[in-house]
């Protein structure tokens, strides 16, 4: 198993998010190399909590349009993978957004 701070990066900061908490679902950016069981491993470890479900999903970068003297450079950032993880009924992770 994998150390829980190499798989979970941080947690994803939204309305959306934010609004899942009261349904015990919460969202991090993990390794995109991580798979549900060490995400599920992961959380258990780091918050001392049950999970019910992990959902992961790839997110694609954002294509980025700058002008420079020479023109317009076309970019795009990052694809990056998000965890959406359900926790059992009255689990909660008290400290997430401490320091935010």
């Amino acid at each position: 198993m994998r150390d829980p701070s190499l798989v979970l990066i941080r947690p994803v900061i939204s309305e959306k998010s934010y609004a899942g908490m009261a349904k015990q679902r919460y969202v991090f950016r993990v390794a995109s190399y991580a798979n549900k069981l060490e995400i599920k491993a992961a959380v258990e470890s780091a918050f001392k909590v049950k999970t019910v479900a992990v959902n992961v999903m790839t997110v694609r970068g954002k294509t980025r349009t700058r002008m420079r003297r020479g023109g317009r450079i076309v970019g795009r950032s990052r694809d990056w993978k998000k965890a959406v993880v359900t926790l059992q009924a009255g689990e909660t992770i008290a400290n997430l957004f401490e320091g935010v």
